[in-house]
């Protein structure tokens, strides 16, 4: 007759054995402290936001995509900013990711052409950018947050034969919910600006 005390036991002590790189990555980097740092030049603007030169020539400051973001998702630059992006929009993956809505409600409230309306299909916000040596796949943890919660799917981010994370540059619209959704710290996987 089987003991179902020691059977448990043996399942408890191989579950703790699978957490523990997982408990002992993220102590580690939680001990460093919160990485807080102003908005840079590398921000992350609205669906279909003209090319930064332009985009900051052209924005009225007048807040409608922030008030009219259904997610949420937009926020407008403070005072401790450079003076020139003073309450210019930006999005934060790591605050909220855009989700892009169906109504792409930013692009049609913008009243002076900084965001242009494009398909959803061809809003290009940035690129997910991957990092493995912070990812915990590489701690022989089975993450797949980053691939998981995609609404793009496999068009924009799946594991290669080896297992390896990998984004594909013309399926991602560098909406931020893999960022959003990485459990590291620093993020394994970062938004950067689109350039093309």
């Amino acid at each position: 007759m089987s003991d179902p005390t020691g059977r448990r036991g043996f399942f408890k002590e191989a579950l703790n054995q699978i957490m523990q790189p997982v408990a002992e990555f993220l102590d580690d980097r939680m001990s460093e402290g919160p990485s807080v740092e102003a908005p840079s030049r590398n921000l992350l603007r609205p669906p279909g936001a003209l090319p930064e030169a332009e985009f900051l020539e052209t924005c009225h400051r007048c807040g409608n995509c922030v008030k009219n973001c259904p997610a949420n998702a937009i926020f407008p630059l403070d005072e401790r900013a450079q003076p020139d992006l003073v309450n210019t929009p930006y999005i934060d993956p790591d605050e909220q990711p855009c989700v892009i809505c169906d109504s792409l409600a930013c692009m049609y409230v913008c009243p002076s052409g900084a965001l242009q309306p494009v398909y959803a299909e061809d809003i290009k916000i940035g690129l997910a950018v991957f990092n493995g040596e912070t990812c915990l796949r590489t701690k022989d943890v089975a993450c797949t947050y980053c691939i998981d919660t995609c609404p793009i799917g496999a068009d924009a981010i799946h594991l290669t034969a080896d297992g390896i994370v990998e984004v594909i540059e013309p399926g991602c619209t560098g909406c931020g919910v893999c960022q959003y959704a990485c459990p590291t710290a620093p993020k394994s996987i970062v938004i950067e600006p689109w350039t093309a």
